[in-house]
């Protein structure tokens, strides 16, 4: 509702029915109409999100009665308390978080100087007191009226996002539009969540698009969450409706810390892993036969603790959370059943950046290879793929948190240094009896090394079977790499727990001297 004059008080200062006045003005955001028209839509009022998320009577809020000073453009007469953004703090699950709600009633819930003095004071009382800050965005972007006050809000936020990198968890949920300079502090947050039917994000929408390059697109194609999912990377979880969204937000929360400084929730200790899953009987007969990782994860994690963090982008590669003895771990493993667990630039941005979070979190990191190698072709490298592997590198060799390797049948070139092998620091690196480490395939190295004898032989296929059958017993096997030190241990698959739960015991109070510096120039 548009600010109203309170008038005939006689009293010197406000009176209690003044106060209950203001805060009822307070909450119509934008009015029934505007609210009504919101829910016809299909969508929530920052209110009703925030009485969804946070536990019932916990919410304090403030900034509540804040207002916009512009005079420009009849702004002086489209003022609205709280200035079109709902901010406080409360409980999720009894965990203290500091949050922000746009309000896309009041003025379809554009950024304006005060709009972002309110979310800039939420995030600095975050930072501050070491809790997670959670941002429901739904809004149309800058205030235009407002001119560069509203970019200088942006500016302002984006900063913030910065100096809470690596300290607090920062979590974005997308539940309506989300456009122009909007997208950027979502990107630069931990966690990107898009839910509902009108989650969009993107940098210049469906009109400008056609107008400059003649494209036409919808808002669903150009910045839905299913394009954002499966294609762009940008976000990490999504759900068909607000409240799936919500419910999402609670579980993420339940695995990660509340600042860099604390340990991560527990969940039941008591929890062994699927019963169901035969780690010794899961590598197939046939190397070339996929089988699926997930599978591995279950039969070494607490039972249903798996929580996939980008599960439609990028499946060649897994990365997610879960428990051990009712601890948070941070997992990474090839998918042999996408691309045969072939690294491309797209997983090694997924893996990275998840591997850096972890990190920062003090989460340990769980990795599985098997690995055939980088996936080749002029795509790749136009792509980049030199630049975003080395991300997976940079990454790798600066968690300081306690790192285990297992690998559970090929790591093949590269790819077997990329992924957390001995070599970029990891602390425990283990091998199943199945494991197949080299420079490349046996048959592709004997093809190389013995081509000529091949060729002489007057059965050149019964020749290369024997040189392969020679190849795998030299050297494309765990106790050769063991031998060297590259491995810690052969194992046989079903011991992987254990072994995983007693390292850790003796790893979790790991300390790493780093160089002094001011910071690491990663390869972005």
């Amino acid at each position: 509702m548009i600010l109203e004059k309170i008038e005939g008080s006689q009293s010197p200062s406000p009176s209690s029915s003044d106060l209950i006045g203001l805060r009822r003005k307070s909450k119509e955001g934008g009015g029934p109409l505007k609210i009504e028209s919101q829910h016809r839509k299909g969508k929530m009022t920052a209110r009703e999100r925030i009485d969804l998320l946070i536990d019932p009577g916990t919410f304090t809020e403030i900034d509540e009665f804040i207002l916009h000073r512009s005079t420009k453009f009849g702004m002086e007469h489209q003022k609205y308390y709280g200035d079109g953004v709902v901010t406080g703090f409360g409980f999720i699950n009894g965990r203290k978080v500091f949050l922000y709600s746009q309000d896309f009633t009041v003025m379809g819930g554009s950024l304006g100087n005060a709009h972002a003095k309110k979310i800039c004071k939420i995030m600095d009382l975050a930072i501050k007191n070491g809790c997670p800050i959670i941002a429901l965005l739904d809004s149309g972007g800058a205030r235009i009226q407002e001119g560069v006050d509203s970019l200088a809000g942006f500016g302002e936020i984006f900063h913030r996002n910065v100096q809470a990198s690596g300290v607090i968890p920062q979590i974005s949920v997308i539940l309506g539009s989300c456009a122009g300079g909007a997208v950027y502090s979502p990107a630069l947050t931990d966690f990107v969540i898009m839910g509902g039917d009108h989650a969009y994000m993107f940098v210049t929408g469906p009109q400008v698009v056609e107008s400059v390059t003649g494209e036409q697109v919808s808002f669903n194609d150009l910045g839905g969450k299913d394009i954002h999912a499966n294609i762009s990377g940008v976000a990490h979880l999504v759900a068909n409706s607000e409240e799936q969204t919500l419910d999402l937000v609670k579980k993420l929360l339940s695995y990660i810390p509340s600042n860099n400084l604390m340990d991560a929730p527990r969940g039941n200790t008591e929890l062994e892993p699927d019963q169901t899953i035969n780690l010794d009987t899961i590598i197939p007969e046939n190397e070339n036969e996929p089988y699926d990782m997930k599978f591995v994860i279950k039969g070494i994690i607490d039972k249903g603790s798996f929580f996939e963090i980008f599960p439609s982008f990028a499946k060649n590669i897994i990365t997610g959370f879960g428990r051990l003895q009712g601890n948070t771990i941070g997992i990474i493993a090839n998918q042999p059943m996408v691309l045969g667990g072939a690294i491309d630039f797209h997983a090694s941005d997924k893996s990275a950046r998840f591997i850096r979070f972890c990190d920062s979190f003090n989460i340990p990191i769980l990795t599985l290879v098997d690995v055939p190698g980088f996936m080749p072709g002029t795509k790749q490298e136009y792509a980049g793929i030199i630049r975003h592997g080395a991300k997976m590198i940079f990454a790798y060799s600066e968690a300081t948190v306690p790192k285990i390797t297992i690998i559970t049948r090929k790591a093949y070139g590269g790819a077997y240094i990329v992924m957390a092998s001995k070599h970029l620091g990891a602390d425990i690196n283990l091998a199943w009896n199945s494991a197949q480490i080299a420079v490349m395939g046996a048959e592709g190295a004997c093809k190389i090394l013995y081509r000529k004898k091949i060729q002489k032989s007057d059965d050149p296929e019964k020749e290369l079977e024997r040189y392969i059958a020679q190849y795998k017993r030299e050297f494309s096997n765990p106790f050769q790499v063991a031998e060297l030190g590259y491995v810690d241990k052969v194992i046989f698959p079903s011991e992987s727990r254990s072994i995983i739960l007693n390292s850790l015991q003796f790893l979790i109070n790991k300390r790493e001297n780093v160089p002094k510096r001011k910071h690491g120039n990663f390869p972005v």
